[in-house]
């Protein structure tokens, strides 16, 4: 088990505007104008939640023309999920 690793997972979010975000992305991948819609900050604070979240390996982007369009990474669910299990499971 990475500690380190979780423990970057666990600080990004923690923050609540994060975790709204991920929660948004649950459903489906989502332009980042789209997402601000949810939000009332900046198009900046936006990218700093998202560079957060893609640093800690939580979401994907790709660029479509001038957006960034976001997505919950598959495998961040599955990881987690497996992670979180084997973490508080009595062994």
């Amino acid at each position: 088990m990475d500690h380190e690793k979780i423990s970057l997972v666990l600080k990004a979010m923690a923050d609540p505007k994060r975790m709204k975000i991920i929660d948004l992305l649950s459903y489906s991948s989502m332009c980042a104008c789209d997402v601000l819609k949810h939000f009332d900050f900046t198009q900046p604070t936006l990218s700093h939640h998202m560079k957060v979240l893609e640093s800690a390996e939580i979401v994907s982007v790709s660029k479509q023309g001038q957006w960034h369009h976001y997505s919950l990474r598959e495998e961040f669910v599955q990881e987690f999920m497996n992670t979180m299990t084997q973490l508080l499971s009595d062994k």
